[in-house]
């Protein structure tokens, strides 16, 4: 039971039907938080208590501000399948490429910045960020397109390196201990409820603000 003088914290979340935004979805409603879901399907996730699932656009700025109007706080899941998009000619499970993102994280800031809704979460591949020879060049220059974009915003912003994650793990696995899952998977649900655990506690703590920050999974 909620306790009446407790603030609501209300999260908006873009990408819940990942792996992680189920984990982050399952973590947030325990700590009796509100979780509104940003999906193109709003019948893709069951009813429960404390979650709501709402339409909208993460690449058009005035969608943004829409979906995100009223809440605490933001976490976009960059490189997650199925992101909300409004265009008939995108492959709905696609995940978005560096350029993509790029547009995306403007239409975040624009849309965020509107309605002074200041703190986001940004998880994506920014580990190109600390590598002095990247790989992939264009996803490089697109990490330091985005990073660039966040500070020169009003946002209190934290990007998090995106971790490994398994498919077919649901808010259904993270709401409930199990000791029938696969090895593989066990081992993945272990990683992103200690990163969806630790994600909640950044937001709870306002901790790195402006910083670049990665999970380690414990030894």
């Amino acid at each position: 039971m909620k306790n009446a003088e407790t603030p609501v914290i209300k999260v908006v979340l873009y990408g819940a039907m990942s792996s992680l935004g189920s984990a982050l979805m399952a973590e947030m409603l325990r700590r009796q938080h509100e979780v509104i879901a940003i999906l193109d399907d709003l019948t893709a996730l069951a009813p429960r208590p404390g979650l709501r699932t709402k339409p909208g656009d993460l690449f058009d700025p005035e969608r943004v501000k829409q979906s995100v109007a009223g809440a605490s706080a933001v976490i976009c899941l960059l490189n997650a399948p199925g992101l909300p998009m409004n265009s008939e000619q995108v492959e709905r499970n696609l995940i978005p490429g560096p350029v993509e993102q790029v547009l995306a994280v403007d239409a975040l800031i624009a849309g965020m910045e509107a309605v002074n809704i200041p703190r986001l979460f940004l998880v994506g591949d920014f580990a190109v960020l600390d590598e002095e020879q990247a790989e992939d060049d264009l996803q490089r220059h697109a990490a330091e397109e985005v990073l660039d974009a966040l500070q020169n915003s009003t946002l209190q912003w934290t990007l998090i390196n995106s971790p490994y994650a398994a498919p077919g793990l649901s808010i259904e696995h993270f709401s409930q201990v199990s000791t029938s899952l696969e090895p593989g998977l066990a081992d993945a649900l272990e990683r992103l409820n200690r990163v969806a655990v630790g994600i909640a506690d950044e937001l709870r703590l306002n901790l790195h603000v402006g910083q670049h920050v990665s999970f380690i999974a414990a030894s």
